[in-house]
C-alpha cells in the first residue's frame, strides 16, 4: 500500500504524457530493463549457444580426463549452460541460472587436476572447457554485482591457467601457449565487462532524468491543479456568501431569516474546511508517525512547542492523505482552542495508533465551557475540528469540564 502510493504522483503524471505503449512498464526502470533483455538475448542467448556449441563439439573428441570425470563434468557444466540459456530466451531467472553456470564453472575448474590426475596432456592445444571461460565472464556480468564481475572476469582465465600448468606439470612448452590464452580470455573478459557496465549506466542515467522530468512535470500539474481549485473555491465562496447576502436583505419573516443564517453557515463552513488548500495534493498515504511529527510542526507554527505522545503498534496500517490531512487540521484547531481559552493549561497531545484504528487526543487544564452555549456562527468545533473530521469518515469527541477539556478524534480504516 505505501509502495502504491509512493508513485502515484509519479505514475499519474507519466500517464499524461503521450508514449507507446511498450512505454507503460514503468517509468523509473523502462531504458534499463530493455538493456537488460538486450544483453540477455543477444550475448547470454546467442553468443553463449554459439561458444557452448563450440565447447560441446569439441568434448565429444578425445578428452584428457579421467574415466567417469568427463561426462560428469560435462553434464555438469552443459547442463547449467543450457538452463542459462533458455532462460535468457524466454526473458526469466536469468540472474538465478546465469550465477549457477559462473560457480559451477568456476567449481569445475578446480576440480580439474583431479579429474586430469597422472593423465598426460595429448598436446598444447586447449580443452573443451577453455572455450567457456569468457562466458563465465557474461555469467557473472548477467548475475552478480560489479564487483563479484571484476573478480570473475579475472578469476576464471586466471584459474584455468593455473590447472593447466598442473596438469602439464608446469612444463616449459606449456607456459608460451598457455600465458596466451590467459590474456586472450582476460582482455575478452574485460571488453564484456566494460561493454555491460557502459550500457546499463547510459540506461540508468536515461531512466534517472526520465523520472525527473516526469517528477517536474507532476509538481507542476500539481501546481496547476490546485491554482485550478483555488479559482473554483474563490468562485463557489462568491456565489454562496452573495446568495446568503441577498437572502438576508430579502428576509422579512423569521423562517426566511433562519434560511438565510443556515446559508450563512454552510458558506462559513465550506470556508473553514478550504483554509488549508495549499496543502491539498494526491491522496499518498501516510505513517503515524508522520502523523505526529505533522501535528508537532503545526503546534510551532502557533507558537508553542507540543511533544505528541506516541503509542504506535508495529501492524499499524497506513493512513490516506486526505485523512491524514483532516485529522492534523482537527488536531490543530484544537490545540489553538487550547491555547486561546485556556492559555495553554496542560496543554498535551497523544497519538494511538494499531491495525485499523487511529486516535488522537488534545487535552488542556483550563475551566472547560458548555458546548450548547457556543455561538452557532462560532465554527472553530463545529466545522473545523466535528465536521472536518466527520467528512473523511472519523469520529471526533469533546468531554469539558472544570477540570480541563478532552477532543478524541478517531478514524477506522474500515471507516475508509
Amino acid at each position: 500500500m505505501a509502495a502504491d502510493g509512493q508513485t502515484g504522483v509519479l505514475d499519474t503524471a507519466w500517464g499524461q504524457i503521450p508514449h507507446s505503449r511498450e512505454a507503460s512498464t514503468g517509468i523509473g526502470s523502462f531504458t534499463r530493463s530493455r538493456v537488460e533483455r538486450i544483453i540477455s538475448l543477444v550475448a547470454g542467448a546467442f553468443g553463449s549457444l554459439v561458444l557452448g556449441i563450440q565447447a560441446f563439439l569439441t568434448a565429444l573428441g578425445p578428452s584428457d580426463e579421467l574415466p567417469g570425470w568427463h561426462e560428469a563434468l560435462m553434464a555438469a557444466v552443459f547442463g547449467s549452460l543450457a538452463v542459462m540459456v533458455l532462460a535468457c530466451v524466454i526473458g526469466r531467472g536469468v540472474r538465478v541460472a546465469a550465477g549457477a553456470f559462473a560457480l559451477i564453472y568456476v567449481l569445475a575448474l578446480a576440480a580439474w587436476p583431479i579429474a586430469t590426475a597422472g593423465i598426460e596432456p595429448r598436446s598444447v592445444d586447449e580443452p573443451w572447457i577453455w572455450y567457456l571461460v569468457n562466458i563465465a565472464a557474461l555469467a557473472a556480468v548477467l548475475a552478480f554485482p560489479l564487483p563479484l564481475q571484476i573478480c570473475w572476469t579475472i578469476l576464471a582465465p586466471v584459474l584455468f591457467g593455473l590447472v593447466r600448468l598442473m596438469q602439464g606439470g608446469f612444463a616449459s612448452e606449456y607456459w608460451i601457449a598457455v600465458g596466451l590464452d590467459v590474456s586472450f580470455a582476460l582482455i575478452l573478459g574485460g571488453v564484456i565487462l566494460t561493454l555491460g557496465w557502459l550500457f546499463r549506466s547510459i540506461a540508468a542515467n536515461v531512466d534517472g532524468t526520465r523520472a525527473r522530468a516526469v517528477s517536474s512535470y507532476a509538481r507542476a500539474a500539481a501546481a496547476d491543479a490546485a491554482e485550478q481549485e483555488r479559482v473554483a473555491v474563490a468562485a463557489l465562496m462568491h456565489d454562496s456568501v452573495l446568495a446568503a447576502l441577498i437572502a438576508a436583505e430579502r428576509a422579512t419573516t423569521p423562517r426566511e431569516r433562519s434560511l438565510a443564517a443556515t446559508m450563512a453557515r454552510e458558506a462559513l463552513t465550506r470556508l473553514a474546511n478550504t483554509e488549508h488548500d495549499a496543502h491539498e495534493g494526491p491522496d499518498e498515504p501516510s505513517d503515524a508517525d508522520t502523523l505526529a511529527t505533522d501535528i508537532e510542526a503545526a503546534a510551532r507554527e502557533l507558537g508553542v512547542d507540543v511533544d505528541v505522545q506516541r503509542e504506535i503498534s508495529p501492524d499499524s496500517s497506513q493512513i490516506p492523505g486526505r485523512v491524514a490531512r483532516a485529522l492534523v487540521l482537527a488536531a490543530t484547531q484544537a490545540i489553538a482552542n487550547a491555547l486561546q481559552h485556556a492559555g495553554g493549561a496542560g496543554l498535551g497531545v497523544a497519538l494511538r495508533s494499531s491495525a485499523d484504528r487511529v486516535r488522537i487526543e488534545v487535552h488542556d487544564a483550563g475551566e472547560g465551557f458548555d458546548l450548547d452555549a457556543v455561538p452557532d456562527d462560532r465554527l472553530g468545533i463545529r466545522a473545523s475540528i466535528v465536521a472536518r473530521v466527520a467528512a473523511v469518515g472519523g469520529q471526533a469527541d469533546l468531554e469539558t469540564g472544570p477540570q480541563g477539556t478532552v477532543v478524541r478524534l478517531t478514524w477506522w480504516e474500515t471507516a475508509a
